[in-house]
């Protein structure tokens, strides 16, 4: 930013110049009929010239490297802290409002740094030539100093309703946004319900309303773009005017003369700039301040300072709220009679809410590290997205890759080990013809969050990647609510051998999960209100019952 605004200063300042050179030569060489001075000023005017083309080279490189570094960089730190954020990030700001940074507030925070390194320049070049006009002709250079501030006041009630008008648009942006993605995201939903007209609707009023508002805005931008060219080009003529007038009464040489028409016709440039870089600074203003409030938010479950042990244990889990015990290396089912109870617990669990009476192997969650506990306990509910690439990388994760710094006896080993897991992961999650049917089988490659797989295939490939993952405590939320009832008895025959020795819980209201479960915790009103095998929890719990069966009812 320093080395722009010196370029800028230099390349506004040579062009600040040259109407002096130029009035020099005329008076010192043509008018005085003088050769040396002619070929001595021609060649001041030349440098100025050569000068002015280097420097607005310069100028503009440090300017357009200002405007990407600043708008990508903002990008990178806000996809940094979205990324930290994580799933509390929907809950804390508009979803809208985060893409919008992407698409239009990096644009508007560039182009402000790309004009600050003229900004500089007409800064210091309306000083110089202020003080060159004052040393020449005091009227003139005092015409030019209460003439620059006068015309900045003009302008200046211009920016205000602009400033407010241009917050209106980008609050609408936002919501515009999120709501286009939620359309998206919940396309087939709405097709299914038909819902769709209804939602296109709500989208073409909103639609509307932002471009009313951009119109609004355009209007108040084409008068300051009308003022930027119509008040300096008067105040280039007063100027012009004043300094013929002088020029007649020979007050002032005809070098002179010409040297204040090129002043003043210059002066139409650092005007220009000064109001054009208002208004970009009030578009940034607006822009940044969305910009800080994503970046201002904290997460709530920032890593503690606490220095509990985070090695594996037994996977003995217990949730003082609800009353849920998990014994380690035990397989249960969690029905629960309202659905979002089930999440809120699975959630609780995993520490991705407020965690308080809830402990692992004794240690409270929320005294361990973050890191991990998220090694130790793994959450796959079904709002995980399966990762565009290389569909083996996707499932094994850093697995994928392990043994790449041994022998290699070692590497061959580790992968035939690598393809036994993946193998025996697929069979478990009953994921084989999905593979098969796949050209390039594990090594296909994955569309944007799996769009080219069904919900069913989604859902299974999401299983294989959780039991891969391999974690001491798995938390599966609904994991078999999108696929058969042929496909899912098989998961549910095979689940609990996979996992044998690790503390699994299944949040599920299936008959045929709840069925292989070793113990079943009934959930009502957030406590556990029964606990047993599922066939006798039917035979004695009319409330898990109507849970269980409300949906073959």
């Amino acid at each position: 930013m320093t080395l722009g605004a010196f370029w800028g200063v230099v390349w506004m300042v040579s062009q600040a110049l040259m109407p002096a050179a130029i009035g020099k030569t005329i008076d010192a060489g043509v008018t005085a009929k003088d050769t040396g001075e002619i070929w001595r000023w021609s060649a001041v005017v030349l440098l100025l010239g050569c000068l002015t083309g280097l420097a607005g080279i310069l100028r503009h490189r440090c300017a357009v490297t200002n405007w990407l570094t600043s708008a990508y960089r903002t990008v990178q730190l806000t996809a940094r802290q979205a990324t930290d954020l994580g799933a509390t990030l929907p809950s804390r700001i508009a979803t809208g409002d985060v893409v919008s940074i992407g698409t239009a507030d990096t644009s508007s925070i560039g182009s402000t740094m790309d004009v600050s390194a003229r900004f500089a320049g007409a800064v210091v070049s309306v000083v110089l030539v202020s003080v060159l006009l004052i040393s020449t002709e005091v009227r003139i250079g005092l015409t030019v100093l209460i003439g620059v501030p006068l015309i900045m006041a003009l302008v200046g009630p211009l920016l205000k309703p602009m400033h407010r008008r241009q917050s209106e648009v980008r609050a609408l942006q936002g919501k515009l946004t999120g709501r286009a993605n939620d359309i998206v995201a919940g396309l087939r939903v709405l097709r299914g319900i038909g819902g769709e007209p209804e939602f296109a609707e709500r989208y073409r009023e909103q639609s509307q309303e932002l471009r009313f508002a951009g119109v609004r805005v355009a209007r108040v931008e084409s008068v300051l773009e009308s003022a930027q060219v119509l008040l300096p080009g008067l105040f280039v003529v007063g100027v012009t005017w004043l300094a013929a007038r002088l020029a007649v009464s020979h007050e002032i040489t005809t070098g002179q003369l010409v040297a204040f028409y090129g002043y003043a016709a210059f002066l139409v440039l650092p005007l220009r700039t000064i109001t054009e870089a208002w208004g970009r600074l009030l578009r940034a203003h607006v822009a940044a301040t969305k910009v800080v409030r994503v970046l201002a938010l904290r997460h709530p479950l920032a890593e503690t300072a606490g220095s509990a042990e985070g090695a594996e244990g037994s996977g003995a889990l217990v949730d003082e709220h609800s009353g849920l015990n998990l014994k380690p290396g035990s397989f249960t089912a969690v029905a629960a009679a309202d659905p979002a109870e089930a999440i809120e617990l699975a959630d609780r669990l995993g520490r991705y809410r407020d965690a308080d009476g809830v402990t692992l192997d004794g240690v409270p969650l929320e005294a361990m590290p973050l890191g991990s506990l998220r090694r130790r306990v793994l959450v796959a509910d079904n709002d995980s997205r399966l990762f565009s690439g290389r569909l083996a990388d996707g499932l094994a994760g850093a697995g994928a890759g392990a043994g790449a710094g041994a022998g290699a006896d070692a590497r061959v080993g580790a992968h035939a080990d690598g393809v036994a897991r993946v193998t025996a992961a697929l069979h478990t999650a009953a994921a084989e013809d999905i593979i098969e049917a796949l050209p390039d089988g594990l090594d296909a490659t994955v569309s944007e969050r799996g769009r080219s797989f069904s919900g069913g295939q989604q859902q299974r490939l999401r299983l294989v990647r959780a039991l891969l993952a391999d974690p001491e405590v798995l938390l599966l939320v609904e994991p078999t609510s999108a696929v058969d009832a042929h496909t899912e008895a098989r998961i549910a025959e095979r689940l609990a051998a996979a996992r044998a020795g690790r503390t699994t819980v299944v949040f599920t209201t299936s008959p045929l999960m709840l069925d292989r479960a070793e113990r079943v915790v009934f959930l009502a009103g957030g406590r556990a209100a029964a606990e047993g095998r599922h066939r006798e929890l039917l035979a004695t719990v009319p409330g898990y019952r109507a849970t269980v069966t409300r949906e073959e009812d």
